[in-house]
């Protein structure tokens, strides 16, 4: 019974690690035809996974996911979408107050200890979310940034062009090529489940606005 209340993260977490598994094979196979073709030893699985070629195409879609979540959970704050089950009810902008947050003097019996308590560990709390999504993104883009770095040097030194350093790589062309294109798709994306779940629905989805629902009914979930 407690795997079935757990399913849902249980369901991603699998289907993460079997994607990212995947991943890692198909880009070895390509990496490794490369090789062959310029008649370069192959690679190992363990050489690829631990090479920039391989972790900057992962921290590049990375940071532009946790980029997404962080923008979303920043914007629900203070714009609503009226007919959204992603949206705040109209005139409900802003942080709200301490009795409707269940935090200080106004906390539950059985709100978590830091919500009961006032000062930096309450706004720590009250943020969390935000702020561990904004590090993860930041750390991701870092990580991208600096393997891909190294990616793009080993093609300069292919070509016989110089290297550069990484203040150059992150004002280089590449650098905002590869980080602009997943970071549209992404605002598309969270800007489509945004306006279509005003109209469209999914019966049984907690994504989604009951069947039955008016189309301007806002902040209901199915």
């Amino acid at each position: 019974m407690r795997v079935r209340q757990h399913l849902l993260s249980i369901v991603f977490a699998a289907l993460f690690l079997i994607s990212l598994g995947l991943q890692s094979l198909a880009g070895l196979a390509v990496v490794n035809e490369e090789h062959v073709e310029h008649g370069q030893p192959v690679e190992t699985w363990v050489q690829f996974v631990t090479s920039s070629d391989f972790v900057v195409d992962v921290a590049e879609n990375w940071q532009s996911e946790y980029l997404q979540f962080f923008a979303f959970i920043l914007a629900t704050i203070w714009f609503v979408q009226r007919g959204s089950p992603e949206s705040k009810q109209p005139g409900e902008e802003g942080v709200e107050g301490d009795d409707e947050q269940h935090v200080g003097r106004h906390a539950l019996p059985d709100s978590p200890r830091w919500a009961r308590v006032g000062g930096w560990r309450l706004w720590l709390y009250s943020n969390s979310l935000l702020v561990t999504m904004g590090a993860i993104f930041l750390l991701s883009w870092l990580a991208q940034a600096l393997t891909g770095q190294v990616v793009y040097n080993e093609e300069q030194a292919m070509h016989g062009e110089p290297a550069v350093t990484l203040a150059e790589y992150v004002v280089n062309p590449d650098f905002w090529n590869r980080t602009l294109q997943n970071w549209q798709s992404e605002f598309l994306a969270v800007g489509s489940m945004v306006a279509l779940t005003i109209v469209l629905r999914q019966r049984g989805s907690s994504e989604s606005k009951p069947v039955g629902t008016p189309h301007d009914v806002t902040a209901v979930e199915g």
